[in-house]
């Protein structure tokens, strides 16, 4: 009978942990979600100038969320590249980057109070799908929120392989909500 007590107290314990665990982890996420905008951009590769099309469609969606005295930034880059994209993989381009950044929003020029460039994005292009598709996801930024309002901001910048430039000029993209 002892043994069965012990069962039974231990048994209400653990439910009653995970009762007050499940309560912990659904509040929080709850609280604060992020305010997204995706914005859409083609690129002509420069490289090609044959009969098949060469363009890399972008889609960047730039999310911005207040929470907990902080700001947290992030962007996923999409794109729909050349379907000849997998036969040339790694020699499309030198190098590749999407500069994620968080901005303090005020009247004319946003001034930037966080940034980071995330290189991993010319792997990712370079190893597209078949079709030539693929994404990005870029880290999160991290920012202590000050009074006022930010927002997200990025653009992408390429080498194309090559063409003995460096980075050609930014491609921009819309920026997220302020929050």
């Amino acid at each position: 009978m002892r043994k069965l007590k012990r069962s039974t107290s231990a048994a209400v314990a653990l439910a009653a942990l995970a009762g007050t665990a499940t309560l912990a982890t659904a509040a929080p996420a709850s609280a604060a979600s992020y305010h997204c905008k995706t914005s859409s951009h083609s690129v002509d590769d420069p490289s090609y100038n044959g009969p098949d099309s060469d363009n890399w469609d972008f889609d960047v969606t730039l999310c911005a969320m207040r929470s907990g005295g902080y700001i947290y930034t992030t962007a996923t880059v999409y794109w729909d590249g050349p379907y000849t994209a997998k036969n040339r993989n790694t020699y499309t381009f030198s190098k590749a980057k999407f500069q994620l950044q968080t901005k303090h929003s005020v009247n004319g020029t946003d001034p930037v109070v966080k940034s980071a460039a995330y290189t991993g994005l010319e792997h990712a292009l370079e190893h597209s799908s078949t079709n030539g598709n693929g994404s990005y996801s870029t880290g999160t930024l991290k920012y202590k929120a000050g009074s006022g309002r930010y927002l997200a901001d990025g653009y992408i910048q390429l080498d194309w392989s090559g063409d003995g430039k460096s980075y050609r000029s930014p491609i921009l993209f819309t920026a997220s909500p302020v929050v």
